[in-house]
């Protein structure tokens, strides 16, 4: 057992070693960390009878739900689909590391880069008035007195439109996006939560961290 358990820990090193060189804003230790946690994630999916080589969307929003506190199923759809770059359906250990650099510490230009893709429902590149009009009909609360809260939206979605719309090409780009969230950081989020809050980041660091380290 404590052979085995040797056997593990230098191959999460190792494995970790060759990570450090590719991803930022991680130290090896704390990849080391990011990649036990994982695997504990992985085999309790395991245990469920699903796949075994990466953690499939339906684990991976339980976590987006549980540990971070999103709760838009649109946003969270958006999240697994930035992490999982292949488009496997299932997020691997690197994909996993890779997304949460820019999920708990990315850059401005990092966070830019991954809202604008949660946003951009289709994956065409821009981001239009009906994308737009759906991620913040998940967001907007009905009141008893609105008859049709519909027109109140498309009117947001118009105004919306035309303060970010740089180039005037009723599309929204990412070099629109980017000069708007540049004017204005509040403009990140605009269409939906798809980013930790500070409290959120904390206890999953706190919990997968020190945690390890204690092991």
């Amino acid at each position: 057992m404590t052979e085995m358990s040797a056997k593990t820990r230098k191959a999460i090193q190792t494995q970790a070693e060759n990570l450090s060189k590719k991803v930022e804003h991680f130290t090896k230790a704390e990849i080391e960390c990011l990649i036990q946690h994982f695997n504990s994630l992985l085999a309790d999916q395991v245990s469920r009878g699903k796949a075994a080589h990466g953690l499939d969307r339906g684990r991976f929003r339980g976590i987006l739900q549980n540990v971070f506190g999103l709760t838009n199923a649109m946003m969270m759809d958006g999240v697994f689909r930035c992490f999982d770059k292949d488009g496997d359906g299932t997020v691997t250990v690197e994909e996993w590391i890779r997304g949460h650099a820019v999920f708990l510490r990315g850059t401005l230009d990092e966070r830019m880069k991954y809202c604008f893709q949660v946003y951009d429902l289709n994956d065409d590149k821009y981001i239009s008035k009906e994308e737009i009009f759906h991620m913040l009909k998940q967001s907007f609360i009905k009141q008893p007195t609105e008859e049709d809260p519909d027109e109140g939206l498309k009117e947001v979605v118009e105004i919306t439109m035309k303060t970010m719309d740089h180039d005037h090409d009723s599309l929204l780009s990412f070099e629109d996006f980017k000069k708007s969230v540049q004017a204005e950081n509040l403009l990140l989020e605009a269409f939906g939560t798809c980013l930790p809050d500070p409290m959120h980041i904390k206890k999953f660091e706190q919990l997968v961290f020190q945690e390890q380290h204690e092991q």
